[in-house]
């Protein structure tokens, strides 16, 4: 029988999911008060679920991003790097990026504490 994932990777899941259908409420329900997030396509980091909410909408209001977790990867404790399919539209539907990309998760206290970008998890050898 296969072993349970991890609570952590159930929240991210969820998270996932939550962003995906923009359901910011419910994503931000995941994070802790001082989570600190990527301005992926702005450069530096928001930090809290007010600035999180504001970097979301005003992204949403630019670009259609859709991000579907692939693969888990638990690192040391607290951390686990999660291999992403990321595709990003045009508000026209346009395609402007598609590409695999690494998101590291850092946890407190069962929450999501900050997200960063990075390469994606190498499938052992690198290109």
């Amino acid at each position: 029988m296969p072993a349970q994932p991890a609570p952590e990777i159930e929240l991210l899941r969820a998270a996932y999911a939550a962003f995906n259908a923009r359901d910011i409420d419910a994503a931000l329900a995941l994070m802790t008060p001082d989570v600190a997030w990527p301005r992926a396509f702005k450069g530096g980091f928001v930090r809290g679920p007010e600035e999180v909410r504001a970097y979301w909408t005003e992204q949403w209001s630019e670009i259609n991003g859709r991000v579907e977790p692939i693969s888990f990867h638990p690192e040391d404790a607290g951390h686990i790097l999660v291999g992403v399919h990321q595709v990003v539209r045009d508000l026209a539907g346009a395609v402007l990026a598609d590409e695999h990309v690494g998101h590291r998760f850092t946890f407190e206290h069962g929450l999501i504490q900050a997200m960063e970008v990075c390469p994606p998890p190498s499938s052992g050898h690198s290109a």
